[in-house]
């Protein structure tokens, strides 16, 4: 879980007024941030923001617990991101397969050739900030919501299927398919930007037939045994058997080290990308909410 929540939780029933106005200040960048990685649009971000914290002054004070302030505050925001998101050109018709979301021959190459140059920093590059929102909302809603929630927002497992509501067996193949599918994106997106080219995307190469891969995506059973269950090996969810026989089978797989590399930067990646509120809307709104829980509070301002 973010630490912003459980320092608003603490700061919250302090009841002061500086205290109140530096609480309200956290809810506020994690709302937008949140919101706007799920919707990717600034004015439904800035709308969400402002509803679901209006709505929410009431209910502050009696939530002491910062892992039930979590689960209760994504869940409002989620539901009014739904409500108000626009949907995506890139939206596709049926969830991606495994298959689709493997690596090819031509991307292994060069996989490959980058395990060769010196590893870059997890840290995200200003310059790709931008590429890298891009392709989490290239992903299918029902995958990104997921992803978002869990490697962004830092939360469990069992809380993002609480906020869901959904089976947490099912949240973790979500969870898979959606690193999975970002960094495929990110990948398509870094090359078109190398080539020239714009709006290259899986979402497309799908509803499209997947046109235009040279090379055969087949790969051996070893490999496609472990390409379905890296989330589970990244996130030491494996039981130590099987851990050291996919450790001895990567161990020996070049590719499947490559590829390894890949998706754990892409994870990340993920983890490291902050979307902040705008500073000229957000001291106003503050203000007026910071003033409006203190006066429900019988708090002096």
């Amino acid at each position: 879980m973010r630490p912003e929540l459980i320092q608003a939780s603490d700061l919250l029933r302090s009841n002061t007024p500086e205290a109140v106005e530096e609480a309200i200040g956290l809810l506020q960048n994690t709302i937008y941030s949140f919101s706007m990685k799920v919707c990717g649009h600034q004015e439904d971000a800035e709308d969400t923001m402002q509803e679901v914290l209006s709505r929410s002054l009431a209910h502050l004070s009696k939530i002491q617990d910062p892992k039930a302030l979590a689960v209760w505050l994504y869940t409002v925001t989620r539901n009014r991101c739904w409500r108000m998101r626009r949907k995506s050109v890139y939206a596709p018709k049926q969830t991606l397969s495994l298959d689709e979301l493997m690596p090819d021959g031509n991307e292994l190459e060069r996989l490959l050739a980058d395990v060769a140059e010196t590893p870059e920093g997890n840290l995200l590059h200003a310059e790709e900030h931008h590429q890298l929102h891009q392709a989490i909302l290239r992903i299918p809603p029902q995958l990104r919501i997921v992803l978002v929630l869990h490697d962004m927002e830092e939360l469990s497992t069992e809380q993002v299927a609480q906020i869901l509501n959904l089976q947490q067996g099912t949240v973790r193949v979500r969870l898979h398919r959606a690193r999975l599918a970002v960094r495929k994106e990110m990948s398509l997106i870094l090359q078109d930007a190398e080539s020239g080219h714009h709006g290259h995307s899986i979402v497309k190469k799908h509803n499209g037939g997947m046109k235009g891969r040279t090379k055969s995506n087949k790969r051996p059973s070893e490999c496609r045994e472990l390409f379905a269950n890296l989330s589970e090996y990244l996130d030491n969810r494996i039981e130590p058997r099987t851990c050291e026989q996919m450790q001895e089978h990567i161990e020996s797989c070049p590719s499947c080290v490559a590829f390894l590399r890949d998706l754990r930067q892409a994870i990340d990646r993920c983890r490291s990308l902050e979307v902040s509120c705008d500073p000229a809307v957000a001291p106003r709104l503050r203000a007026i909410l910071t003033k409006e829980y203190l006066r429900m509070m019988g708090v002096p301002t």
